[in-house]
């Protein structure tokens, strides 16, 4: 299987390549194989029909066991980045009716009826992406401050319009996405029937790689609605689980919402689509449950997300005082 990375050597490189499991992880380093086609991942997608060929010859290459030529990274001396450190773009959806139902159950309102209507999404700040690592946070993004556990698409190439029977085919590839929500700030401005806005915009997390969509072939099942990938999503917070899922039970495909998105406007390769929260992915879900009360994030905590064939999302909360 195919895991695309972006990561910043000791010298302070930043370089795409390929994690592969050895004896110990290393990163090959595609970047080195051709600094041009692999400059970075956004050049990679836009060239998938050059570039991906040869990543490909060069991973079967490495797995039959010829290590000649290859720059290689063990992975314990390297920094994993977000796959994407600046897409195009980024939404998130709203598409596990689990988390939609629980979430506003827990709020006091009813389950609202279109959500069964049509796919929702809203835009997020590219310019705040981070991958694995230490999350940075300020302020009142610590009030009642939430993971969400989250599985993201990145769009392969251009289009508009798009028929959701048609739409798996615009898809590159998929990455875990923790999509953190300051609550406090997003309850607040949601009151005036806007946003969110500052209480999602201070960071959302993707990684650590990046699978191509067909390397995720035996884990899914075509519907009617588009492709639906059996895929465990779990979280936990310093050591306990909390969450327990899977991609498949998503109401709304990423065919379904790709369609939404398209209509009437274009989209481009590099842009970046989560899936919403699944069921039992955030506090705001759980707390009031037999799990968790009142339980939000602090400084020092430590958050996984890990979601079968893509790997883990480990953060700690750090606070920043200005």
């Amino acid at each position: 299987m195919m895991r695309l990375v972006t990561f910043r050597t000791p010298r302070n490189e930043t370089r795409i390549g390929m994690h592969v499991d050895t004896d110990a992880p290393q990163i090959i380093d595609l970047t080195a194989a051709d600094p041009v086609l692999f400059s970075d991942m956004l050049t990679l997608i836009r060239n998938e029909k050059k570039s991906m060929p040869l990543a490909r010859k060069e991973l079967t290459r490495f797995e039959s066991g010829d290590r000649k030529g290859f720059t290689l990274h063990p992975e314990k001396d390297v920094e994993l980045l977000a796959p994407i450190p600046r897409p195009v773009s980024m939404r998130d959806g709203y598409a596990f009716r689990q988390h939609v139902e629980t979430a506003r159950r827990n709020r006091g309102v009813p389950m609202i009826p279109e959500f069964d209507e049509f796919p929702i999404f809203y835009f997020t700040n590219h310019l705040a992406v981070t991958g694995p690592g230490e999350l940075h946070v300020y302020g009142r993004q610590l009030e009642r401050l939430d993971f969400e556990l989250e599985v993201a698409i990145v769009t392969g190439k251009s289009g508009r319009n798009i028929k959701a029977s048609e739409a798996d085919r615009y898809i590159f590839g998929y990455m875990i996405m923790n999509d953190w929500s300051a609550r406090a700030l997003q309850m607040e401005e949601m009151k005036l029937n806007l946003g969110p806005a500052k209480g999602k915009d201070f960071a959302t997390s993707i990684g650590p790689w990046l699978v191509p969509r067909e390397d995720l072939e035996e884990f899914m099942t075509r519907t009617a609605q588009g492709e639906k990938h059996n895929l465990r999503m779990q979280a936990w917070v310093n050591g306990i689980q909390l969450s327990d899922g899977n991609l498949k039970d998503i109401s709304w495909t990423f065919a379904q919402i790709l369609e939404r998105i398209s209509y009437g406007t274009n989209i481009e390769a590099g842009e970046v689509v989560g899936s919403g929260t699944v069921g039992t992915g955030c506090f705001l879900e759980l707390n009031g449950s037999k799990i968790t009360d009142n339980q939000w994030l602090k400084p020092g905590d430590e958050i996984v997300l890990e979601v079968d064939q893509l790997g883990r999302l480990a953060h700690k909360i750090v606070e920043i005082r200005e």
